[in-house]
């Protein structure tokens, strides 16, 4: 059976598509039944190209050409995840009122500030010779599918049939100017910084965060630290994502607050990190060099990474990229390998300005009153007029708050404002090296999010290449909000060269794990990168690993990916061991934890006090130990770090004594915790399991608008989970309910140069379609810590293949 298929496409061109199933198949059946083969005809296709789907969802794109290769790379991502495309395309234009109501125009607004508004020459340029043709290329192969799907609603998603509107067309430019899904920083510690020295001093500031390298920071000159409480909350509605709730799509027109608010996230329960090394062959178990990572990001369904291959002429990428950008970004090419986790650059800074009180539109630079530039807009409103809105930028960047009271106004500077800081998608010129040298020409201009690249080639060589935009600040550190007056500028960017590197080290690996990772002669005093880095503890533990094992097989490295033991655990185990108590449930707590190996199992008693012991208490009484009550009131959780170090060396802070106070507070927090996990789960010790806390929920963006049936079917979970928010396996959660909210949904160990040898999981699975057999296919094998092969060759692709799409030009 054959159709025929018109629709029009843009620029006014008519297209035919033609569906023709050859064969039944299933996606989970085995490789050698007959594939489902699909055909089409599309508008805007040079020549013929063909998608192969293996049984684990992984499309493998074949083009006769580079401009092909990333029209069908964009039309694939839109056949598996379009709604999750066009959620992040809406979200990150500010234009989600459109389609969802009124409860989003302030979200509209908020990110409308944080888009690229600047030169798009300059702004292509940034990413090498073919950005803009790339980008042209993906973008007309997602309107393609998005003018199939319109033309023919049965084919629509079911989240536009349920919220009743269309995907929308792109230009190739919406691709970069989207800026506030990147991971910059660090905004949200400049202004918890200064809460502490408004109701204490900087030094209590230290238990909040640990300076790394050894620095103290000062109060800028002219700085009032006292700020106004909901300062962030602008910044908050530009970088979150998009709750979709029943109140929210219900608010009536003028209701602005019906979704937005609730949406905010607790920065402690969604820290970033990821893990990635690279084993030299003199190290490694096969005699080829190894490639491992495993990004840590939210949780979410679909997942926020999509694993593609992509080969044309030219072009044979394989790896996880995010699915609305072209190109690969973690993965191989079939010399090179290449992985990434975050470096802590500060790319942001909080400006603090005087306002003119005769003109509110002005703020005083450099002794003068300059005026701010206001930009109008209209945002489209469903089932309501438009709203005009006004947004307002200093010389600095947008402006966030205006406080009246203190006659202040507050703007960012932000490198996502700079040309080529499109996050991720500086990918498409570093994964076509084929040498390290070209590897790292790639990333010296490397803009957002500042990362760690880890490499790998085919001849034995393995490296370290860190990038990133990183501002130069003469006269101050980043760590707090400056005064807009002229007297705090960056003065440029230090130079991709100046960034630390590694080339095939003497100790035959490399890893990195957003630990502070500066070399011991790197002038940090005068770049100022960063102080803020992430706990060291999962460096510490794969450091640990890798230095153990006289070689390292894929099979070790898939098992370090899925290590639980915590390091801090082991720290505090070790503090306790000493210990005894009079009172028989602390004494109790004692000998629960007496011997345990610090390794987070789900159905461990020892790991559910633990976690307990250490969200819910231990911080709380540490803070109130060694800080005034002011001081203690105005942060949250204590730098984990900062809490080892002092409980081991209490003389520092304790004062009088120390020894003594230290231990009463860990006996005093510890029978706190016992108490609370024998209301949770009861008096019996043996029923006790980690894994009842602590569980993982993927939520769909539409779960809470749904009824239950269907929230069960778009959500994946609730799993129980093993592992901790400090084991290389990170698993943070919310300490409100345990509900994981980070971790490594992606991983891949890269066996490099005998690549269908490589493995991968995604989670829960590739597809965005509910109804898909590939939407949750993958969650057991993640939870199990299993993998898939990551097939490259055609051959080998081809025996897994279990649906075959084939894509035809119309003329």
């Amino acid at each position: 059976m054959q159709r025929s298929l018109f629709y029009p496409y843009a620029a006014g061109l008519l297209a035919s598509l033609t569906l023709l199933t050859a064969a039944t198949g299933h996606a989970k059946e085995p490789a050698n039944t007959p594939a489902v083969t699909q055909t089409y005809q599309i508008a805007g296709l040079k020549q013929p190209a063909e998608i192969l789907i293996d049984q684990w969802g992984v499309p493998h794109i074949y083009a006769a050409n580079q401009d092909d290769v990333f029209f069908v790379q964009g039309f694939n991502a839109a056949r598996d995840r379009l709604f999750q495309i066009d959620l992040w395309r809406r979200r990150g234009l500010g234009q989600l009122a459109q389609v969802f109501g009124p409860a989003y125009v302030q979200q509209d607004r908020a990110t409308r500030l944080f888009l690229y508004r600047g030169d798009m020459q300059r702004e292509w340029q940034s990413y090498g010779p073919h950005a803009e043709q790339v980008a042209s290329a993906f973008v007309a192969g997602i309107n393609a599918y998005v003018a199939y799907v319109n033309a023919h609603p049965d084919k629509l998603p079911f989240e536009f049939k349920r919220l009743g509107y269309a995907p929308a067309k792109w230009l190739a430019e919406d691709v970069v100017r989207i800026r506030s899904h990147g991971l910059t920083r660090n905004l949200d510690s400049e202004v918890a910084r200064a809460n502490v020295a408004c109701k204490a001093d900087l030094k209590s500031d230290e238990i909040r965060v640990g300076l790394t390298p050894q620095w103290q920071t000062t109060l800028p000159e002219g700085l009032d630290p006292c700020l106004p409480k909901d300062l962030l909350k602008i910044f908050q509605l530009a970088t979150q994502g998009v709750r979709i709730t029943k109140d929210s799509l219900q608010a009536a027109q003028g209701n602005t607050d019906a979704m937005v608010i609730a949406a905010a996230e607790n920065p402690e329960d969604v820290a970033e990190g990821s893990n990635n090394w690279v084993i030299a062959p003199s190290k490694s178990a096969t005699g080829r060099a190894i490639m491992a990572n495993d990004p840590h990001r939210a949780y979410s369904t679909p997942s926020l990474r999509y694993i593609a291959h992509i080969n044309a002429p030219g072009l044979d990428v394989i790896g996880a990229g995010e699915p609305a950008l072209p190109g690969i970004s973690i993965g191989h090419n079939g010399s090179v390998a290449f992985g990434l986790t975050i470096f802590n650059i500060d790319q942001e800074d909080l400006y603090v300005y005087q306002l003119n009180p005769e003109h509110e539109d002005q703020y005083k630079y450099q002794g003068r009153w300059e005026p701010f530039k206001i930009i109008k807009e209209q945002i489209q409103v469903k089932g309501g007029e438009a709203v005009s809105v006004d947004l307002t930028f200093s010389r600095h960047g947008p402006v966030i708050f205006v406080e009246p009271g203190k006659n202040r106004a507050f703007a960012v500077r932000s490198g996502w404002l700079e040309p080529g800081m499109s996050p991720y998608f500086g990918s498409i010129d570093y994964m076509r090296a084929k040498t390290f040298a070209q590897f790292k020409h790639s990333l010296l201009h490397w803009g957002a999010p500042t990362e760690n690249q880890v490499y790998a080639d085919t001849k034995g060589n393995i490296g370290w290449v860190p990038g990133g935009l990183a501002p130069i600040r003469p006269n101050w550190d980043g760590l707090l909000p400056v005064p807009g007056d002229g007297r705090y500028e960056w003065a440029g960017f230090w130079s991709g060269d100046q960034l630390p590197s590694s080339y095939n080290p003497k100790q035959g690996w490399f890893t990195s794990a957003n630990q502070m990772n500066l070399p011991s002669d790197y002038p940090y005093r005068e770049r100022k990168l960063g102080f803020e880095w992430t706990n060291n503890s999962r460096f510490t533990r794969i450091n640990e690993v890798l230095s153990a094992l006289e070689k390292v097989s894929l099979e070790d490295s898939m098992r370090l990916q899925n290590d639980d033991l915590s390091i801090p655990a082991r720290r505090l185990m070790a503090l306790l061991k000493p210990l005894s108590s009079g009172d028989a449930q602390t004494q109790a707590a004692l000998n629960l934890l007496a011997g345990w190996d610090a390794i987070e199992r789900a159905d461990s008693a020892q790991a559910a006090l633990f976690e307990v012991w250490l969200s819910r208490h231990l911080g709380k009484d540490f803070k109130a130990a060694v800080l005034s009550p002011a001081a203690a009131d105005a942060m949250g959780a204590p730098d984990t770090a900062v809490l080892l170090d002092t409980l081991e060396q209490p003389q520092a802070r304790f004062g009088q004594d120390a020894v003594q106070k230290r231990n009463q507070v860990l006996l005093a927090s510890l029978a706190a915790a016992y108490a609370e996990m024998e209301k949770l789960q009861g008096s019996d010790t043996v029923q006790w399991q980690w894994g009842k806390l602590h569980h993982n929920l993927m939520e769909h963006p539409l779960a809470a608008a749904v009824d239950g049936t269907t929230r069960a079917k778009l959500n994946v979970g609730p799993m129980s989970t093993h592992g901790g928010a400090y084991s290389p396996n990170q698993s943070t959660y919310r300490s409100s309910d345990f509900q994981q909210t980070n971790g490594p949904s992606f991983r891949v160990v890269v066996d490099v140069g005998n690549w269908d040898n490589s493995r991968a999981v995604n989670s829960p699975g590739q597809s965005g379609d509910p109804d898909s057999p590939h939407y949750r296919d993958l969650a057991d094998k993640w939870l199990k810590g299993e993998y898939f092969p990551l097939l490259y060759s055609r051959a080998a692709v081809e025996k897994a293949t279990v649906e075959r799409i084939r894509l035809q030009p119309f003329n």
